[in-house]
């Protein structure tokens, strides 16, 4: 953005002791958006003030939370609501200037040879061995159960970079392939657990129904693909003494999922110097409610 008298009046501000200042300095700049992101970052390279530089750092971060806020909000009315969009939406919480591209590019690929290797003729367990096997020995997945030590296990990007995920963001690749692939896989609203379930037929989430309407088939631990019966899934409610209700084996929506992703996601930032990274987070699930 070309620097204007406005703009270059308000970075003369930036170093203001006074907070009230600052603050209200802060909103006009915020007001030009992204366009701004530029000025800034040269303005942080000319400056040799560590607390000004550390303002201009919390601005850039500012305007670039404002623009996600309206991104997310946006993608929470589209219909569609793709599931991998909605994961990189999320991961750009802390990696700004992420590309879809990248991560697309490689979903495509597994896609692609997972594809190949189907056909009409497979039962809906054949069906999910091929998926497990090109996802967690072709493609080379692994994952872990959920640690809020492990911040980049929630970043879809870092998990498709560095090959290992946890539940939740396995549980996302795995079911966007489903639903490229045409097969009948969603979340379910097991508690404590984020598990996958293959359903004898696709679910209508723009139609209220009742859950018993659709029939689970199995489920599937996303961690590394294990299967499990119905009478599994039974046995562990027992032990954790849960009432087996028929709203845990409902679908999720995409929407809820990525609202959840962000929960969780939130819980990795409980700190003091990161307080506000759980709230911003906090807020941009409620976005999505």
């Amino acid at each position: 953005m070309h620097e204007t008298r406005e703009i270059n009046a308000l970075f003369h501000l930036l170093d203001d002791p006074d907070q009230e200042v600052f603050d209200t300095v802060a909103s006009k700049i915020l007001l030009f958006g992204k366009d701004i992101i530029p000025n800034l970052e040269h303005l942080w390279e000319t400056t040799y003030d560590e607390s000004i530089q550390e303002r201009i750092e919390l601005l850039i971060h500012r305007v670039h939370y404002q623009d996600l806020q309206e991104a997310v909000r946006i993608w929470g009315k589209n219909g569609s609501q793709e599931l991998m969009q909605g994961a990189i939406l999320a991961a750009r919480y802390q990696y700004p200037d992420l590309s879809a591209t990248q991560v697309n590019t490689e979903i495509d690929r597994i896609k692609r040879n997972i594809w190949l290797e189907l056909n009409n003729y497979l039962t809906p367990l054949e069906q999910i061995n091929v998926l497990n096997s090109m996802i967690y020995n072709y493609f080379g997945l692994k994952g872990e159960e959920v640690s809020y030590q492990r911040k980049n296990q929630f970043f879809i990007n870092q998990v498709i970079e560095g090959k290992k995920g946890n539940p939740v963001t396995n549980g996302i690749i795995y079911q966007a392939l489903c639903a490229m692939l045409d097969l009948p896989v969603y979340a379910v609203n097991i508690p404590r657990q984020f598990i996958l379930a293959y359903f004898d037929t696709f679910y209508d989430f723009t139609e209220p129904a009742d859950p018993g309407d659709y029939r689970i088939l199995f489920f599937i631990d996303p961690i590394q693909g294990q299967i499990y019966t119905q009478q599994d899934v039974e046995t562990y409610f027992k032990r954790v003494n849960v009432p087996a209700l028929p709203a845990y084996y409902k679908p999720q929506s995409n929407q809820r999922i990525i609202q959840f992703l962000m929960e969780e996601m939130a819980k990795c930032f409980r700190n003091d110097k990161e307080q506000y990274k759980y709230d911003e987070l906090i807020n941009l699930s409620q976005i999505l409610e």
